[in-house]
């Protein structure tokens, strides 16, 4: 594990930590092929499928190994309930972010479930990929994910063979990425993880339906938009004028007329140096615009066209190479400029835990060809996350006293050499 944990303090360790999953797994047969999954996982290893996996930790029992995540009909809501738990007892609480994302695995077949020509964040492009939207905790930088489901494109959804094939439940449908985050985030907080804000890229914050779900929660959240999202000024009014005659009014008017994001910046906006937290290397810091505005995400009065929605914050950064980025916050308006960069800026942690696990523990590894396969191998590949990140935070040895998200998680970095008795999963 640590280079300074020995293989048997690591294995004690690993098990009773496991204890809380392997009490609600069930059937007596899979606590036996659970943890052998889990430490193929965790163990060095360039690649995670199951032959590599298998050859490390049950060498005559590749199939049974198979057997137990690609078919075997267990329920994977009780474990994720303990992940749950587990998670927001390291890191949650009124400093966690919970980070809405997706993340895509390139596949170049066409038999694994989801599998679509569609964006891959892996490659910058679209491609053939399964997609699948992620919740993240992180605190202090430190990120775990917990939650994992996969997107069903509306190609897959209409083919209802296909679905079939791939053991998709038959109440399970096309649904927009967004709607699938929101009814994990209601899991989530069903369940008692507890956060300061949502976080989440423009993929997400360009959609209204999306922000405004998360106002009706009561949560605060701060997340990417598009340049061309209409705002208006902060001090926009809506009435209803009298008429002597006539049908009623349907919608209001407005006292001033929408713009784009990037248009109110250049006409409200003035950069200045915010710094939003302290790095390894000194004061982390760059250009931003700061203004409060009303999204155009009321209810449609025309073609395109939006009532102004509640005041938010209106962030454009400004990159070294020139380039705009623009953000809206839901914090209050007495918030800080330090606070509000700090929230836009905490979004990083789930890319880092993304390609820590395809990278490390091989999410992207395992040909999930049914939709209960890919379920089963994303949450333990959760499980094995999190109990890495309980050793980076738990572990009193010097070298880990600082709060710093898993690296090298399997062991594949050159500096993890050979020792006897020491595992090196993580150097």
């Amino acid at each position: 594990m640590f280079p300074w944990v020995t293989t048997t303090q690591w294995e004690i360790r690993f098990e009773r930590w496991l204890q809380p999953f392997l009490a609600v797994w069930g059937d007596k047969r899979r606590l036996k092929w659970a943890p052998l999954y889990l430490k193929g996982l965790l163990l060095p290893g360039d690649r995670k499928s199951i032959a590599p996996i298998a050859s490390r930790v049950a060498p005559l029992d590749e199939a049974q190994l198979h057997h137990f995540v690609a078919d075997s009909p267990w329920n994977p809501a009780p474990l994720e309930e303990v992940l749950l738990n587990k998670v927001n007892d390291m890191l949650g609480g009124d400093s966690a972010h919970l980070i809405v994302d997706d993340t895509a695995l390139p596949k170049k077949g066409k038999h694994s479930v989801g599998v679509a020509h569609q964006y891959c964040g892996a490659l910058g492009k679209k491609a053939n990929c399964q997609v699948l939207v992620s919740l993240t905790l992180a605190r202090d930088e430190v990120p775990a994910p917990i939650a994992l489901r996969l997107f069903l494109p509306e190609a897959w959804s209409q083919d209802r063979n296909r679905c079939k094939n791939a053991k998709v439940p038959e109440s399970t449908y096309h649904r927009p990425k967004w709607q699938i985050a929101l009814q994990e985030l209601d899991r989530a907080i069903a369940n008692g993880v507890q956060f300061k804000d949502v976080l989440a890229d423009a993929g997400y914050g360009s959609c209204a339906e999306f922000r405004n779900g998360l106002s009706q929660r009561n949560l605060l959240w701060a997340v990417g938009i598009q340049p061309n999202q209409n705002v208006y000024p902060e001090q926009v009014t809506t009435r209803f004028p009298r008429r002597s005659a006539g049908r009623p009014r349907k919608h209001p008017e407005v006292s001033h007329d929408p713009c784009s994001a990037e248009q109110f910046i250049d006409s409200n906006g003035s950069f200045r140096k915010v710094t939003w937290r302290m790095g390894t290397k000194g004061p982390l810091q760059g250009d931003f615009a700061i203004v409060r505005a009303c999204p155009a995400d009321g209810d449609e009065v025309s073609k395109g066209r939006h009532l102004p929605g509640k005041p938010a914050w209106l962030i454009c950064e400004r990159l070294g190479n020139g380039d705009l980025k623009y953000y809206l916050c839901s914090y209050p308006v007495t918030a800080t400029a330090r606070s509000i960069v700090a929230a836009v800026k905490s979004r990083w942690a789930c890319e880092q835990a993304h390609q820590q696990m395809k990278e490390e523990l091989g999410l992207d590894h395992f040909e999930a060809r049914s939709w209960i396969a890919i379920h089963h191998h994303a949450v333990l590949v959760m499980i094995a996350f999190a109990f890495l990140t309980h050793m980076r935070l738990t572990e009193k040895h010097p070298q880990t006293r600082r709060a710093v998200a898993p690296s090298n998680v399997a062991g594949n970095s050159p500096r993890a050499g050979s020792t006897a008795r020491r595992v090196n999963v993580m150097s």
